[in-house]
């Protein structure tokens, strides 16, 4: 914020600058990673003070608090900002109006700025910016009741097809992402890391590590501490002058580890039996309607199922890097992170300085999905260059990315649903176990913070007059962290694979018994249920848990893909799901195609999404795109395992991803026209894919796959 001030003669608003020339100048103080953030704010800010979009110079922020949360995380760029955004230029072009007004002594009513251009119609007058900015800085800014916002259809940019800033000089190699940050005399490194969570090194022997043409040096990094919150892991780094000096002389290390004898016995096929042995127990209950037992020993007929879906890694095809220069008790740091504010508390905490001793400068990120929210890789920088005196940048292969990820969660989830002579959900009972990201802020939680069972645990919008839902214990044994919709990913599955059976076994349709579940249109008080609902942390009087807008999207969306009149086969079938997450309301159906052999392949997917206003389009469509491609790769193939405490998986090879062959071929979405407020983008498309896709299987084959991945299921 003070480099941007200096820069600029006027500052109206922390997000907006105006040089002496008049050039228009807006900081993006969120990161981009695809989602076109760096965009988005930027051009509300543009079209509520009307200049040409053109002639705006968008600047990326360095980390500081005065811009608010910079944490691009949780689908919620535009919600939390865009007010904001909208009260920056609206207050900058009041006061161009005022400056214009007070140099031609006239009554401020009578101008008005128009695509850059402050014109008095009265004397035939005008001005450009450059010619008013002394004059406005000398201004008092106008109170918030005195602003005039733009009615939405003279908007110019908002709603409309508008192409990132970036997209240039991503398309043409131009573009600076993490792996493209570079400090003169900027030495490098790679980090030899704990194979087991929270162990330590014993000892080690760097001789032969030395030999390695371009090695410099070795440093043992502090230890790992409890709890870790974004602490590196500790370990024994190689410094070079290249990458491959520093990749060669780390396989030439030998480090004897001190193991945690807690987490080097965790085994993924154990630790599998284990969830499932505390969710087939009463757990920690976290919603409560009515009397569930004495509904469930009375239903006409009952329904219990198990569901599991294992831990997953981010695999952002940018590992994480970073470049840290440590200088007179100061860090500057370069880094593709989501969350610059983090960045400046960890290394701070880390090497022994004050927070505003610590410059952040974000670049782009080649993916983020939550991994780079966690700035670990960015301490691994710092404490290393300050060890060797020189800038370093740490490089993390891919093998380190999936093996020294913050994991998410394995769950495992047991329903019971009792039914009554109609067919009717009567009683439902939810309970799920899986190690809890609250760990990362709190050794030894093992039960869900409210944020996690918030995400449909307890805010399911059923109309089922005995509801019990709880959340079980489950130790953890590796980091765990935050991946793109959380736990919305297992909780959906597991909740609309059981009404799609729940469904079968009246005879039915998904469709057609989810909209009898969820009852006449309404919104929903958990309140009742004892539930103080999360809601993503936004009061329900503003984003009310609607179950008229779930059934709307979810109808739309049954017609738009032909679900009702689609004729299942063996060979061919079409599976649908609805949920809402992150404020926002999606449906998704998909087409599935399997050949004799039983490999399985997706010609089309439909999604219908409600997300309240919207500011660009094409970002919006991409957003659910991509939600489509990433959902399917999870569930058809994501899967992270652990063996005596050490992760399995290495690379693509045996952490797959989809590619052309199994992502969608065809990707249809629909955004509904909305006046409501602005709600999540980024992550409320992934959810409803794994039970549509399996859904869609079942219709084909009659196989029912409540484990995932499906890659486990021969589907011939």
């Amino acid at each position: 914020a003070d480099q941007a001030t200096a820069a600029t003669a006027w500052q109206p608003s922390v997000y907006l600058g105006f040089e002496p020339d008049g050039q228009i100048v807006i900081t993006a103080h969120r990161s981009e990673m695809g989602t076109g953030s760096r965009t988005s704010l930027p051009l509300v800010v543009a079209e509520e003070l009307d200049v040409d979009w053109k002639a705006v110079r968008v600047e990326q922020a360095i980390g500081d608090t005065r811009y608010g949360s910079q944490n691009t995380d949780g689908s919620c760029s535009v919600r939390d900002f865009v007010e904001a955004m909208h009260q920056a230029g609206a207050t900058a072009r009041l006061m161009m109006e005022r400056a214009a007004a007070q140099k031609w002594g006239v009554p401020p009513g009578e101008v008005s700025l128009r695509m850059g251009k402050v014109t008095h119609a009265a004397s035939n007058r005008s001005a450009t910016l450059g010619e008013l900015v002394a004059i406005a800085s000398t201004l008092p800014v106008p109170a918030k009741e005195d602003l005039r916002f733009k009615k939405p259809e003279d908007y110019r940019y908002i709603g409309k097809e508008v192409a990132i800033i970036d997209q240039h000089d991503i398309v043409t190699g131009k573009a600076v992402f993490g792996m493209d940050a570079k400090r003169p005399g900027m030495l490098y490194a790679a980090v030899e890391r704990p194979p087991v969570y929270d162990s330590k090194v014993k000892a080690f022997d760097d001789s032969e590590a030395l030999k390695v043409k371009g090695v410099r040096k070795t440093v043992q990094l502090p230890p790992f501490k409890q709890p870790h919150l974004f602490q590196q892991l500790g370990g024994v780094a190689v410094v070079a002058d290249s990458t491959y000096a520093a990749f060669e002389g780390r396989k030439k290390l030998k480090v004897d580890w001190d193991l945690n004898a807690d987490h080097a016995g965790f085994n993924s096929d154990g630790y599998k039996q284990e969830l499932f042995a505390s969710v087939h127990k009463p757990g920690k209950v976290v919603r409560n309607r009515g009397d569930f037992d004495t509904a469930f020993a009375g239903a006409a007929r009952k329904l219990e199922a198990d569901y599991y879906v294992p831990m997953l890694a981010h695999a952002s095809m940018e590992p994480p890097v970073a470049v840290a220069e440590w200088q007179d008790g100061k860090v500057e740091a370069w880094c593709p992170t989501q969350n610059p504010q983090a960045v400046q508390e960890a290394v701070a905490a880390a090497l022994g300085v004050a927070q505003k001793d610590v410059t952040c400068h974000v670049t782009l990120l080649g993916g983020g999905f939550g991994r780079k929210s966690k700035p670990d890789y960015v301490v691994e920088a710092a404490l290393l260059s300050k060890a060797a005196g020189k800038p370093v940048k740490v490089v993390w292969t891919r093998e380190d990315d999936i093996r020294f990820d913050y994991f998410h969660s394995v769950a495992a989830m047991h329903m019971k649903g009792g039914l009554d002579a109609s067919g009717k959900i009567q009683s439902w009972l939810f309970r799920s176990a899986f190690p809890p990201i609250l760990s990362t802020f709190a050794a030894g939680a093992d039960y869900g913070a409210d944020f996690e069972t918030g995400m449909a645990l307890n805010e399911l919008l059923f109309d089922v007059p005995h509801i019990r839902a709880e959340n079980c214990p489950a130790k953890h044994h590796v980091r765990q962290g935050w991946l793109r919709s959380v736990c919305h990913i297992f909780h959906a599955f597991a909740i609309h694979s059981f009404v799609d059976e729940l469904a079968h076994l009246n005879k039915t349709n998904y469709v057609d018994y989810f909209l009898k579940t969820i009852g006449p249109d309404r919104h929903v008080d958990l309140t009742k249920d004892g539930v103080k609902p999360w809601n993503n942390g936004q009061s329900t009087e503003t984003f009310p848990l609607d179950t008229g807008r779930l059934r709307r999207v979810l109808e739309s969306c049954a017609e738009k893909s032909g679900y009702a009149k689609f004729q299942n086969t063996k060979n061919r079938a079409i599976g649908i799901a609805a949920h809402r997450s992150f404020l926002s309301y999606v449906a998704t159906a998909v087409e599935i195609a399997i050949d004799g052999q039983g490999n399985l392949t997706i010609p089309n997917v439909w999604t219908v999404a409600d997300v309240g206003q919207i500011v660009m389009p094409d970002r919006v469509r991409a957003q659910f795109e991509g939600s489509a491609v990433f959902g399917a790769s999870l569930a058809m193939m994501g899967e992270i395992t652990a063996d005596a405490g050490r992760i399995a998986q290495s690379n693509f090879h045996n952490y797959p991803v989809a590619r052309l062959k199994e992502a969608p071929g065809k990707i249809d979405v629909t955004i509904v026209d909305s006046k409501a407020p602005h709600t999540g983008v980024g992550e409320p498309g992934v959810p409803v894919m794994a039970p549509a896709l399996t859904a869609a299987i079942f219709a084909a084959t009659g196989k029912r796959i409540r484990d995932l991945p499906i890659k486990r299921t021969k589907l011939v």
